[in-house]
């Protein structure tokens, strides 16, 4: 696991100390030994854990600059991509958000026995208190755009930025999102791509221009059902 780790980020650009290495390598054998009775993840080779879950989250610091921000991870799941990201920006103050019970209390032991500084919550991210607070929200495989745009840029500040992480048919989803996007106060910066082996990521950047009116986010049912 880590040697393959230590090959992508080279390749990526990312820099970690020996501990930062050893703190994703503790993450990803904690992972995987939870993965056994409860699903977290599909993939369990130790070294695609490392390249397609760490690496693929560690990217997003060769495209933002998260040290000192507030951030929050909606619908983190089983901690991506904030648990890499904390470990590699510890100054980052992280919210990890999801709706489920056991996977976020597992995520909450974890996170206290890596020594980071994280929070974890428990809510659905259209019913989290926290309007406009956040500096970036971060979000990987959730929704589609048009969706993801109503439950994570409500949480935003103005001036602060939305990073949607997406596979290769990112360009397709922002075309159906460029209309929530406007409505929630929002502009896209730009779509950046990175390679992981033979697979090409991207990262639609969205920047908060103005308050998300008072509106939205609604009612999950109703996102899903009419999205933006």
């Amino acid at each position: 696991m880590l040697q393959t780790l230590k090959n992508e980020c080279d390749r990526l650009g990312v820099r970690l100390d020996e501990a930062q290495l050893d703190a994703l390598r503790r993450y990803g054998e904690a992972l995987l030994e939870k993965n056994r009775v409860m699903n977290l993840t599909a993939i369990t080779d130790p070294r695609e854990v490392a390249r397609l879950h760490f690496a693929d989250c560690l990217a997003l610091t060769t495209l933002f600059d998260f040290s000192g921000k507030t951030a929050v991870d909606v619908g983190c799941g089983a901690g991506f991509p904030g648990v890499p990201l904390q470990i590699a920006v510890p100054s980052m103050k992280l919210t990890l958000l999801d709706s489920l019970q056991k996977r976020m209390t597992w995520l909450g032991e974890t996170v206290r026995a890596l020594g980071l500084p994280s929070e974890v919550v428990c809510c659905r991210a259209e019913e989290f208190d926290r309007r406009e607070r956040y500096d970036v929200a971060v979000s990987r495989a959730v929704a589609r755009l048009n969706v993801l745009c109503e439950l994570c840029l409500p949480l935003v500040r103005v001036g602060g930025s939305f990073l949607a992480m997406k596979a290769s048919a990112a360009e397709e989803e922002l075309d159906e999102a460029r209309r929530a996007v406007a409505v929630l106060g929002g502009r896209v910066r730009t779509v950046a791509s990175y390679e992981l082996g033979d697979l090409t990521r991207r990262v639609v950047v969205i920047d908060k221009l103005r308050p998300t009116p008072a509106a939205y986010p609604r009612r999950f049912a109703k996102i899903k059902q009419k999205p933006l």
